[in-house]
């Protein structure tokens, strides 16, 4: 199973202000400018998943010139599975899964029945770790240090 940029960014996004909230405390705030440039991530596409991981209730955002966003709630208490499960649109493995199947061995497969166990197994072992567990104290502090890093310049073509 492959997670979607979305998703990848989403964690990412999650990771770093778990890291300043470890570090600074549950109210400090990070702006997506400096996760953009800690990441090398464009600041308009981190604007959409910032915007879907508030409405899902998993940060907190505020507007204005001393704005930005913040865990909503403690990293203990965000499994890894609930991230995937929030943010991954469609976690159809094979057209099989959705609505409108031309496959035609449907009937008698159990392919599905597999890969649905598979993708569960997936899921529930995201479930067995929290956003605390990505981001333990070292690590809050490696994170908070890639925004004081020069951003990365574009790849020449």
């Amino acid at each position: 199973m492959r997670l979607t940029q979305h998703t990848d960014y989403a964690i990412r996004v999650l990771m770093f202000a778990a890291s300043r909230h470890t570090r600074e405390g549950p109210e400090a705030l990070s702006s997506i400018r400096e996760i953009a440039e800690a990441y090398g991530i464009s600041e308009n596409h981190l604007m959409k998943v910032v915007n879907r991981l508030a409405q899902e209730g998993l940060l907190h955002t505020q507007r204005g010139r001393n704005g930005g966003l913040r865990l909503a709630r403690d990293p203990h208490e965000t499994r890894l599975g609930e991230v995937v499960r929030l943010i991954e649109d469609d976690m159809a493995l094979v057209e099989c899964f959705g609505t409108g199947s031309t496959c035609p061995l449907t009937a008698g497969c159990h392919l599905a029945t597999a890969l649905t166990e598979a993708r569960q197994a997936f899921v529930d072992a995201l479930d067995r770790h929290t956003l605390a567990d990505l981001v333990p104290r070292a690590r809050a502090r490696a994170i908070i240090a890639l925004s004081a890093r020069p951003p990365r310049a574009a790849p020449a073509r």
